[in-house]
């Protein structure tokens, strides 16, 4: 009998699995296998609500793996060395697994084939719709705007999407390690795997999604970004899905999903990325640890800006739009720093996904691949348009609930303020100060 490893890292399911579908392929025995690595811990991933939403994926996963035959294979250690001691324990030919964007998978990529040599089978379209560095303009090694990469995005072939495998053996008297078990720092965290992801995909009007995804109150997006993270569902199942569907929340869906991709084809061409400016802008960053402080705690004063911080606590996730007007107040409001504030959001976000992140907070913050790094979103025009009556921000800032309508925004002009609610941590009519301050534009 022939034996292959499936190496499982963010690509947790059963449908449309590449690396899955290839080490099926290459032998007659597949040991599927995830490593708690230890570096994982060390390199600051394993925040609680992603370890917890983790432990649902791989329950999720080796329960779904048993009725075709096979069974999730558990290790713990650096992945290289787990690796490379299982594949000398079953005899494995070859091990599989998906290419990674971050330069902590460049590293763990770098091992393992330092270990297995020609054994290692990299597979570079298992997170992505497109993979990352396909597509780049001519004489450069990546798209650094959006717009021409979504066009030849758009006209880019597409890996055949396929099912779930119908048998899987796994070879007996592997030993395994006990599925783990964690509690999420976040008590409304959703639950992880496969299967909950595809009920949610399943029973997600996308026909709504153009008229919704920016009405924060309507809750209205479809909240998959934790089952895209992990890999529960495949990013290019899911435009082959929305595609079929077809109509104007289709279109608007699959350029969302465009945008990771474009994300992961920057960091896979510019990993430092992730902690330097991809475009510095000699920004004078102000600290004050007080302020930052009542940005974490949603106690800076402005609701539209404190709900979102609120649900980021509460649920581990948040609204995109919430996303930018919250990281647009640190950057550009308080003129602070955009790293601490990626660090906190990656240390809640259970789709905390290092490209997603970082490169949208460099958006913001006016240091990234964006051409207008001044623009401020302004936190009450935002919260004016898109949570027009307030609902949003009273069903996360309660002491606000009893404001009627969009007055619920600008709880300071009231006669008697709430008394449990901070007043504002800047003047409202002088948000975007700071900034220009900061840049000597004044």
């Amino acid at each position: 009998m022939t034996v292959s490893i499936a190496l499982f890292t963010q690509d947790l399911r059963l449908h449309d699995n590449p690396v899955l579908r290839a080490a099926g392929a290459a032998a007659d025995e597949v040991v599927p296998l995830f490593v708690l690595d230890p570096d994982v811990t060390a390199a600051g991933f394993a925040a609680p609500n992603r370890v917890a939403f983790l432990a649902d994926c791989l329950a999720d996963l080796d329960a779904r793996l048993r009725p075709l035959g096979g069974r999730l294979v558990l290790r713990h250690g650096p992945a290289a060395a787990a690796v490379a001691r299982l594949a000398d324990e079953t005899g494995a030919a070859s091990v599989h697994v998906a290419g990674g964007v971050s330069a902590f998978a460049h590293r763990r990529e770098q091992a393992l084939r330092a270990r297995l040599g020609a054994r290692l089978h990299v597979h570079d379209g298992a997170l992505t719709v497109v993979v990352p560095g396909a597509l780049a303009p001519a004489g450069k090694d990546h798209y650094a705007v959006f717009t021409p990469y979504f066009r030849s995005w758009q006209q880019a072939p597409r890996r055949t999407v396929h099912g779930p495998p119908r048998a899987l053996r796994t070879p007996e008297g592997i030993a395994s390690e006990p599925l783990p078990t964690a509690t999420p720092e976040s008590p409304g965290l959703p639950p992880g795997g496969e299967r909950a992801g595809r009920r949610r995909w399943q029973r997600y009007d996308l026909d709504r999604y153009a008229e919704l995804h920016d009405d924060l109150a309507a809750d209205g997006t479809s909240r998959l970004s934790p089952y895209l993270h992990f890999g529960c569902l495949s990013a290019a199942e899911l435009v082959a899905s929305a595609e079929r569907r077809g109509g104007g929340g289709a279109e608007a869906f699959v350029r969302q999903l465009a945008w990771r991709d474009f994300h992961h084809q920057v960091l896979a061409a510019r990993p430092d990325a992730a902690h330097h400016d991809y475009r510095s802008k000699g920004d004078r960053w102000l600290s004050d640890t007080a302020e930052a402080e009542a940005w974490r705690a949603g106690r800076t004063g402005f609701p539209l800006v404190d709900a979102g911080m609120r649900q980021l606590a509460h649920e581990g996730w948040m609204h995109n739009r919430a996303r930018l007007v919250t990281a647009s107040f640190l950057t550009k409001t308080l003129y602070q720093d955009w790293r601490p504030g990626a660090r906190h959001f990656l240390r809640l976000l259970v789709d905390g996904d290092l490209a997603n992140n970082q490169l949208n907070w460099q958006w913001v913050a006016g240091t990234g691949t964006d051409t207008r790094p001044n623009r401020v979103l302004n936190p009450l025009a935002q919260a004016d348009r898109l949570d027009p009556d307030g609902a949003y921000v009273r069903r996360w800032v309660p002491e606000l609930a009893a404001l009627p309508g969009r007055s619920v925004h600008r709880p300071w002009r009231r006669h008697r303020p709430p008394a449990d609610y901070p007043a504002p941590l800047v003047d409202p009519e002088a948000v975007a100060a700071r900034l220009r301050q900061g840049r000597g534009l004044d």
